[in-house]
């Protein structure tokens, strides 16, 4: 079994990397092959609406023709058996390099035909792993679960499944006397880090590990 964690932060060792670390540990752990890609390490671009993957007896019909970094990433796709990703939460949304992904990726596997039925051939498991800075309070009070939930629907659609884990609150910085942050309460800000982060960083072991367990729901 071949799982994917694609990395849609710029950073490789913070807390969107973390947790899907150990996302994939959990699946190392059941004897899953793991791979983490990460996306702002590549250059390439989102969807450039040629539609060559919606041309009727076209040679692309159902992926992607586009070619750049990302295409090698979208070949091992095929193959794999999950997909989690991973993005923070810029301007209440996913990053604009895990948006691109997500239109590269799964805009080709829809079909413009009734239902929308996915072209991808088969059902796999995918996933979310979303942080942020805010509550969860404020997080439904701006309304972005709304907004996060479109991301889920489409991955459903082409793929058959999709769940997401959410981490609030998070640290943006390490060291908060070297910003002007006034709107957070660094004290504060520090016991969530402690009391909350382990947990979700083991919500994200067992993600891992179900993702690689057989399951008739999909």
């Amino acid at each position: 079994m071949k799982i994917i964690g694609i990395n849609g932060s710029p950073r490789k060792n913070f807390n969107t990397a973390t947790l899907l670390k150990k996302a994939l540990e959990g699946a190392q752990s059941n004897g899953a092959e793991t791979e983490l890609i990460n996306l702002y390490d590549l250059n390439y671009k989102g969807c450039t609406s040629c539609f060559a993957c919606k041309l009727r007896g076209g040679k692309s019909y159902g992926s992607c023709a586009y070619k750049d970094d990302l295409t090698p990433v979208l070949e091992k796709i095929k193959q794999a058996d999950a997909i989690i990703m991973g993005s923070p939460i810029y301007l209440y949304d996913i990053t604009g390099e895990m948006h691109s992904f997500l239109e590269r990726l799964a805009f080709p596997y829809i079909a413009y035909t009734e239902n929308y039925r996915s072209l991808f051939g088969r059902n796999i498991k995918t996933g979310f792993i979303y942080t942020m800075n805010v509550t969860a309070e404020r997080m439904e009070k701006a309304g972005l679960r709304t907004t996060l939930s479109c991301n889920e629907n489409f991955m459903e659609i082409a793929f058959g499944h999709c769940e997401s884990l959410f981490s609030f609150d998070t640290y943006q910085f390490t060291d908060y006397d070297k910003y002007v942050v006034t709107v957070f309460d660094k004290n504060e800000k520090a016991k969530v880090r402690e009391a909350q982060f382990p947990k979700d960083c083991e919500m994200a072991f067992h993600m891992g590990q179900r993702f690689t367990e057989q399951s008739d729901t999909i």
